[in-house]
């Protein structure tokens, strides 16, 4: 069985070794590029961007006029037994008339107590929303690639330190045989051997299905259809720190944060949805002209007369061309309180805005705080756990050496084992729960852009 156990692992390091050869190599830059070129939300809050830049424009504003262009046409028949008047000197005749009134009309808002020049304003702000929305979808794609790239690194790491430790309880499995083909080793610690041997293996099978996870969500936060591509990360999983001071970065939060920057933006239309309502106070002046032109058809046909005579009056055409130039003014004198009301309703969704950005700041700022003080704090826990490591790695050679000069027996040589894997699970850990806090760090004071 063990000999089935080792052909598998062999077979199974060499796919992966071959794997691992065939595969690209992929930096975090080039992950984040792929990621932002291929993200959906992105693309969708690019496209609502492109709306808002479309719509800020004075024609959406109302700032010109509007040209309409109508035409109409009108007919109609009458029969002569249904034709009967006394004053007529055509007492019966079958009558069809024709009209056709083609017309041009231009409308145009003179005044309107502002509103143009402030509807205007607001979609240059509606736009600036936007780009922050597009802004805040890239900070979140990069976070996630960046964390997902960095997971597939502590995996691979893992998988590394799995197959060093399973080497290792190969060698003693080996060992062990051979010590007691020679009367040095019981079957009972070939046993114990053999069952660190499987469960590592185990736990080496575990590591790998965990590694192979690990990529498929790296391709499915970049976006790649194919989740199953494989990478060569060239980046390393570093132990690399920077102080930060924590007033620097509540300046920074203040001056660059996406979502607060987003809430400002807030706080100006509705600033500028006040000054709207406002403007309803006022008489609205209007321009109206055109020009129209009327072209009408009558034909009579044989008509009996009032002396009793039957003649063919035949038809009539007329036309006519008209222009007009009018002006209005539109004032509401009485709405029962509505314009009141909405005035006073904006102006309360105005400190509304400011409150949310007020509550906002307030745990942004604690946000920053807390998360410079975690980061501190993993500093020293990646110092402490690199020194744990490097203990670990001294204490397993020498208990390998202990264990070949039969100074401790297999139970021993397997608790030093065993704390040297952990001890190196805890310092990758460490280091990614510290890249972890660093890129939210980061994207908290507005670091994180394109």
């Amino acid at each position: 069985m063990i000999t089935m156990i080792k052909f598998c692992f062999t077979l199974l390091s060499l796919l992966f070794l071959i794997t691992a050869i065939a595969q690209e190599s992929l930096s975090l830059t080039q992950a984040i590029e792929i990621g932002l070129k291929n993200n959906y939300q992105i693309q969708i809050s690019e496209r609502e961007l492109e709306i808002a830049q479309k719509s800020n424009d004075w024609s959406i504003a109302g700032r010109y006029p509007s040209l309409d262009a109508f035409l109409n046409l009108n007919n109609g028949y009458s029969r002569a037994d249904n034709t009967n008047n006394p004053a007529s000197f055509v007492r019966q005749s079958n009558l069809v008339t024709s009209n056709i009134a083609p017309a041009v009309e231009l409308n145009w808002t003179l005044f309107n107590g502002g509103r143009v020049r402030v509807t205007k304003q607001q979609l240059e702000e509606l736009e600036r929303l936007s780009q922050g929305n597009v802004q805040v979808t890239v900070e979140n794609t990069i976070e996630d690639i960046i964390l997902a790239y960095y997971q597939v690194l502590v995996q691979q790491e893992q998988v590394r330190v799995r197959e060093e430790v399973l080497k290792l309880s190969r060698e003693r499995v080996d060992y062990t045989i051979a010590r007691q083909e020679f009367g040095q080793a019981a079957t009972f610690d070939v046993l114990q051997s053999q069952d660190a041997y499987i469960n590592d293996s185990t736990s080496y099978l575990i590591q790998l299905n965990t590694f192979e996870n690990a990529l498929r969500s790296l391709n499915l936060t970049m976006g790649v259809d194919d989740l199953s591509r494989r990478y060569q990360l060239t980046d390393q999983l570093q132990f690399t720190t920077q102080d930060y001071a924590l007033e620097d970065l509540k300046t920074r939060m203040l001056a660059t944060n996406r979502t607060l920057q987003n809430l400002f933006i807030n706080r100006e239309i509705v600033q500028l949805d006040t000054r709207l309502v406002e403007g309803t106070e006022y008489p609205t002046i209007g321009l109206r002209t055109g020009a129209t032109y009327g072209l009408n058809s009558n034909l009579v046909g044989t008509s009996t007369l009032a002396s009793g005579d039957e003649r063919d009056l035949g038809g009539v055409r007329t036309n006519n061309l008209g222009t007009f130039i009018n002006f209005g003014i539109t004032y509401n004198i009485f709405d029962w309180g509505v314009r009141r009301r909405n005035i006073e309703n904006s102006r309360i969704r105005e400190i509304t805005a400011q409150l949310n950005i007020e509550d906002y700041k307030r745990n942004i700022s604690a946000d920053v705080e807390n998360t410079l003080a975690t980061y501190n704090n993993q500093k020293q826990l990646v110092q402490i756990t690199n020194q744990l490591v490097e203990n670990a790695r001294r204490s397993l050679t020498i208990a390998e050496d202990r264990f070949e000069a039969g100074l401790v027996n297999i139970f021993d040589y397997r608790t030093v084992q065993l704390s040297y894997i952990n001890a190196v699970q805890s310092r990758l850990n460490a280091i990614y729960n510290l890249k972890t806090t660093e890129t939210n760090l980061i994207r908290l004071v507005g670091g994180l852009i394109r």
